[in-house]
């Protein structure tokens, strides 16, 4: 029998969010985005050692962090049919937004929000194909060098804190 390298139904990356409340981590991803449990190991006492969701073609892996841990805060990009309903969805199911829907100049619509963990989620729909010519003619283009501005002024984590 071969065993492939790759399991079935993973890619070559897999993120792996470490987080003080995986459980609520899980409602939130399911709840903001859809993202469907796969598999969850806990202790007696609750704590969750391992477990995966499938967020789109992507599969998700998640545990407790241990209490003496500093907050590991993840950041992760969504790309999504439509980042304005997404980002609406990501805020009604308990996120704080950090950017609004933004077009920036690469062709996509980024839209950022840091869900009740700490994590942060770039929401992102590709909406142009651009050649290397109109590409370099945004950079240049006051309107879309305002809109990095503002992205880029973003307070990931007001107060100091990944929380």
């Amino acid at each position: 029998m071969t065993v492939t390298p790759i399991p079935a139904g993973y890619t070559t990356v897999t993120p792996w969010m470490i987080s003080p409340d995986t459980a609520a981590l899980m409602d939130y991803l399911a709840r903001a985005f859809g993202a469907k449990e796969l598999f969850r190991l806990a202790t007696e006492d609750g704590v969750i050692e391992h477990a995966e969701m499938q967020l789109g073609d992507a599969k998700v892996m998640m545990f407790d962090a241990r209490p003496d841990w500093p907050p590991t805060p993840a950041f992760l990009r969504l790309y999504v049919e439509d980042a304005h309903a997404t980002h609406r969805q990501a805020i009604e199911a308990g996120g704080t937004s950090v950017t609004e829907v933004t077009n920036l100049a690469w062709g996509d619509l980024v839209g950022r929000v840091r869900d009740p963990l700490g994590n942060l989620y770039w929401i992102q729909t590709k909406i142009e194909d651009l050649t290397e010519e109109e590409l370099a003619a945004r950079y240049s283009d006051p309107v879309f060098a305002k809109a990095m501005a503002y992205v880029q002024s973003a307070d990931f984590f007001p107060g100091g804190s990944a929380k």
